[in-house]
């Protein structure tokens, strides 16, 4: 049973040294049909962008850090994300994920400890690819929105995102055609899209394979 901090990091690190799960558990998540998305397919001409999968230790349990971004934003508008944004000329998925971090939640750099790296997809919708870095906080989490995107942070339980009742599927017309959107509802937030892809696959190294229905 994953109670600890530190079973959680050694459960990582041995899953991180074997070949990741990547594109199959993200099609899990997928929104159905999966108009545009490709598994596995990384276009060259595309921005690249970094995400921090940031664990940490909190009353007793494991919590990963989401933010639930500003309603006044033109694109993904109140929706839940992991902070992040785009890699600067030079830099390493790591060092973007963390500056963005810094950022948007006011994280300490100096107390993350970087474990590796998940597996990298295409966002047909912002055009980015989009690098998933995983660390843990080595430390007392402190957060606080400290940017205008950020309206609010979310300290989601993992036990929350192994628990196969929190997963559950919506229909909804996005860009004007039916969907039916897979998510893990999280302290009554719905976790859809990149996000919920992405902890998909977090989920599959932690030994949940995350799955609802048939997938696409």
């Amino acid at each position: 049973m994953l109670v600890t901090l530190a079973t959680v990091v050694q459960r990582l690190r041995d899953a991180l040294a074997a070949p990741l799960p990547g594109s199959a558990a993200h099609l899990r998540m997928v929104r159905r049909p999966p108009r545009g998305f490709a598994p596995g397919v990384l276009p060259a001409d595309c921005r690249n962008g970094a995400v921090l999968l940031l664990l940490y230790e909190a009353e007793g349990e494991v919590r990963v850090v989401l933010t639930l971004r500003s309603s006044d934003l033109s694109r993904h508008r109140g929706q839940v994300s992991l902070p992040g944004g785009a890699m600067e000329p030079g830099e390493s998925p790591a060092d973007a994920a963390v500056r963005e971090a810094v950022e948007e939640i006011g994280l300490d750099p100096g107390a993350v400890r970087t474990l590796g790296e998940l597996t990298p997809f295409h966002v047909p919708v912002s055009g980015f690819i989009v690098h998933p870095v995983i660390a843990f906080l080595d430390g007392p989490a402190s957060f606080r929105p400290c940017s205008p995107e950020v309206e609010r942070i979310i300290e989601a339980p993992v036990s929350r995102i192994l628990d196969r009742d929190a997963l559950r599927i919506e229909a909804r017309i996005l860009d004007g055609l039916p969907y039916q959107v897979p998510y893990f509802d999280l302290l009554g937030h719905k976790v859809w899209g990149a996000t919920a892809m992405i902890l998909a696959e977090l989920a599959e190294l932690l030994g949940v394979r995350v799955s609802i229905g048939d997938p696409p």
